[in-house]
């Protein structure tokens, strides 16, 4: 059973028209790793595999440049964004201070009921095995849901597109932990429940550096295949 999520994701927000589609279209087909990342998109061909005029197509192609996801290379051809780890930890750093502040804020207002969700939305996806994409939405979801609780709507936006370079970031290296993102997100949501304000900041605080250690680890791995590291 895949993990329940909210109606109305900042990943993926419902369609309106038909440049709202295929944005959100090309994005989830960037997000989930079916257009990887370095990889050209031309924009006429992208139109006929979508199934949508070139107008809307470029109105979506434009948007996803705004947001971070893809670069221009020439007047009709986009590539999707590679992210540099030196990107990547440089937002993370970011993202310390900006997450622990919105868990801060958000921790005396969230109510049971919401955190009850959360909750849920763990247990199932614990159960549910190893898909990468729902793993990827309940970890949207819950890295979003603390600064929108909080009701600075600007920290909320940042943080989402932070995680943006992230999901860039792993999406075009071998940077996966499943398992451990699941027992931190645990350690955060149960300091919540329990209204501890410092326990939820420094569980928040352990799971993004142990997010920059294991993506370092990483990295070193792939610079020297069958070395060993301490």
């Amino acid at each position: 059973m895949s993990p329940p999520l909210p109606p109305a994701d900042p990943l993926f927000p419902r369609p309106a028209n038909l440049g709202d589609q295929a944005h959100g279209h090309l994005r989830e087909l960037i997000l989930s790793r079916q257009i990887p990342g370095g990889a050209e998109v031309p924009e006429g061909r992208l139109a006929e595999r979508l199934n949508v005029s070139r107008t809307p197509m470029r109105e979506a192609l434009v948007r996803l440049v705004g947001e971070g996801l893809l670069e221009r290379t020439s007047e009709r051809s986009y590539r999707v964004r590679v992210v540099s780890a030196r990107e990547f930890f440089e937002c993370m750093q970011m993202r310390e201070l900006l997450e622990c502040h919105a868990i801060e804020a958000a921790v005396p207002l969230v109510g049971d009921a919401d955190l009850a969700e959360l909750r849920r939305g763990l247990d199932a996806l614990e159960s549910d095995g190893e898909d990468d994409m729902q793993h990827w939405l309940y970890d949207n979801h819950f890295h979003s849901f603390f600064a929108r609780v909080s009701g600075n709507a600007t920290l909320a936006d940042t943080i989402t597109r932070m995680r943006v370079v992230a999901r860039l970031f792993r999406i075009s290296s071998t940077f996966h932990r499943k398992r451990e993102i699941d027992t931190e997100h645990r350690a955060v949501l149960e300091a919540a429940e329990r209204r501890d304000i410092g326990a939820a900041k420094a569980a928040m605080l352990a799971h993004l550096r142990n997010l920059q250690d294991d993506a370092r680890r990483a990295i070193a791995a792939e610079a020297n295949p069958g070395g060993y590291f301490l």
